[in-house]
């Protein structure tokens, strides 16, 4: 981020107000959009209308136009949101599949007028000019009115690029980056195939989960005819930081985590481990990233029985302050040479924290943007619960890097891998253009 885009002057906090009056607003959506939200999966076979990209690229740009407001928060121009912002409270993240028959038309048609949707949404506006009260009585508002009246709420909106999506049904193939494939098997993956993977997807983040649930929502009808939900996942209580000024939060095991996470202003840590360089792959991914999203079960009951100390030794950490076990304060650099009275590793070889290091990972860092999950309980009773683990790099082998290092973690005889996924995260789109328009127009 230049020197420049950090200090743009702050906008007055954006809520759900009335769409501008110019006019533009109304061609925002493609016909099949509009038709989308109005009738469902009934819109398939739809005549295309034209100027949904230009009208998408105008409104996302308007939308960088006001970054770093507490309300809204799209970005720096460069990056999609959603990665270095401040990491909100709460997620719902949903993976696509196209729908057969599915053209590259229809796939650069529903980017761009997604495109037009998110931009609108993370300025607080509904999702279209008519919204959720205007146009016609007799037909489904645009909007489907939830998120009425409430902020923005710092919501951004995230899309990536699956390796499924670069096949021949969009000749795309050529313009697969080389290592967008998906992810190889790991120590502990039990992956339920229906929860993992998908051609495209969204991450919403927000304050407020209904805006959140909001965005996707709105999102999802207006791919109808186009691209069905393949699985989503709602997440509360962020498991990173990317700001010195949050306070690092805990997981559902009760540990600070995210404590050595890259922060949004350690611009040479982001050049270095985040963003994809112009030299590594296809120039549509240049200043983009790849994200992946694990859908990680903890064993609540096993965990909560296990004495403290064992606990602690496990994750390397203590539990009350978030100290390495050699000593210090949460921040302290671990000391892996430490030792005990009697002789023995101040922090065990298994533990988390030394395994998922980056001086046994040559160096790799992730950014990671987690969240828990409780979906009720299971058969047996028992909590449906986890971490929804979310990173971003600049490349997928350093993901696959450290997950390999794991495969000897004492935590994993507490955590199940039930879900996985990754995608390519294009940079933000430029003005006049749509979320991927290089990859689009190549």
């Amino acid at each position: 981020m230049t020197d420049d885009q950090q200090s743009r002057e702050a906008v007055a906090p954006a809520t759900r107000a009335s769409p501008p009056e110019d006019g533009t607003d109304a061609t925002g959506l493609s016909r099949r959009g509009l038709f989308g939200l109005a009738l469902g999966a009934g819109a398939t076979g739809l005549v295309v209308g034209g100027g949904a990209g230009l009208a998408g690229g105008a409104a996302y740009a308007t939308a960088q136009a006001q970054a770093a407001t507490n309300a809204a928060a799209p970005g720096d121009g460069i990056h999609q949101p959603g990665i270095t912002t401040p990491v909100q409270d709460h997620l719902h993240f949903a993976a696509y599949d196209m729908m057969a028959r599915t053209t590259r038309a229809d796939l650069a048609e529903l980017l761009s007028d997604w495109t037009y949707a998110a931009a609108r949404m993370m300025q607080g506006l509904e999702v279209s000019a008519t919204g959720a009260v205007g146009g016609s009585p007799e037909a489904p508002p645009d909007d489907t009115g939830e998120a009425l009246g409430l902020p923005a709420g710092n919501l951004t909106i995230t899309f990536g690029f699956g390796p499924s999506l670069f096949d021949e049904r969009f000749g795309l193939e050529s313009q697969r980056p080389a290592g967008l494939e998906r992810l190889p098997a790991f120590v502990g993956d039990d992956l339920d195939p229906l929860r993992s993977d998908g051609d495209l997807c969204i991450q919403a983040c927000a304050d407020d989960p209904q805006v959140a649930v909001h965005a996707i929502r709105n999102l999802s009808r207006i791919a109808f005819g186009r691209a069905t939900i393949r699985w989503s996942q709602l997440g509360f209580g962020r498991t990173s930081k990317t700001t010195a000024a949050q306070a690092t939060p805990r997981n559902l095991f009760g540990y600070k985590d995210g404590t050595a996470n890259i922060l949004a202003d350690d611009t040479a840590a982001l050049d270095d481990h985040v963003w994809v360089s112009a030299s590594e792959g296809p120039s549509w991914l240049a200043g983009g990233s790849y994200l992946v999203a694990r859908r990680i079960a903890m064993l609540i009951e096993t965990w909560d029985r296990t004495r403290l100390a064992e606990q602690d030794r496990v994750v390397g950490r203590d539990k009350a302050n978030g100290a390495p076990l050699s000593g210090g304060d949460e921040f302290t650099a671990p000391d892996f040479t430490a030792t005990g009275a009697a002789g023995e590793p101040s922090i065990d070889a298994r533990s988390h924290v030394r395994l998922a290091h980056p001086d046994l990972n040559g160096g790799v860092r992730l950014l990671r943007r987690g969240y828990n999950f409780v979906d009720g309980t299971t058969d047996l009773g028992r909590l449906n619960a986890g971490l929804f683990f979310l990173s971003f790099q600049r490349s997928p082998d350093r993901y696959i890097t450290v997950q390999r290092s794991l495969a000897t973690d004492a935590m994993g005889e507490y955590l199940r891998h039930v879900g996985s996924g990754l995608w390519a995260v294009p940079p933000a789109p430029a003005a006049g253009t749509s979320i991927g328009a290089g990859l689009m127009g190549a």
